[in-house]
């Protein structure tokens, strides 16, 4: 089943839109969507969606999104608004992560 998630002031100029994986961890899976399972879910997006653009319309707490990931790389949050999804990644987020 796939999601198509209503996108926050994001206008896509071709109308194309691409499926990704969302993955939420912790305590952030309170915020996937209706018909996730277990902590993931599939989405249908506009071309050209970042994951700052996902995380502002799943209304996540951006101080919450400490770790993200694209296909298991490492995205640094000054990236995070202009790192473009491309068809069939995964987009995975961590909430802070303590220990000793």
């Amino acid at each position: 089943m796939m999601h198509t998630l209503a996108m926050k002031g994001h206008a896509p100029e071709t109308g194309a839109t691409i499926a990704v994986t969302l993955k939420l961890f912790a305590m952030l899976e309170r915020w996937l969507p209706e018909g996730a399972r277990r902590n993931e879910i599939r989405l249908a997006v506009p071309a050209g969606t970042t994951p700052a653009a996902i995380i502002a319309a799943l209304d996540l707490p951006a101080a919450l999104c400490a770790i993200v990931l694209i296909d298991g790389a490492f995205v640094e949050p000054e990236r995070r608004g202009t790192r473009a999804l491309v068809e069939g990644e995964v987009l995975s987020i961590w909430p802070p992560i303590a220990g000793g």
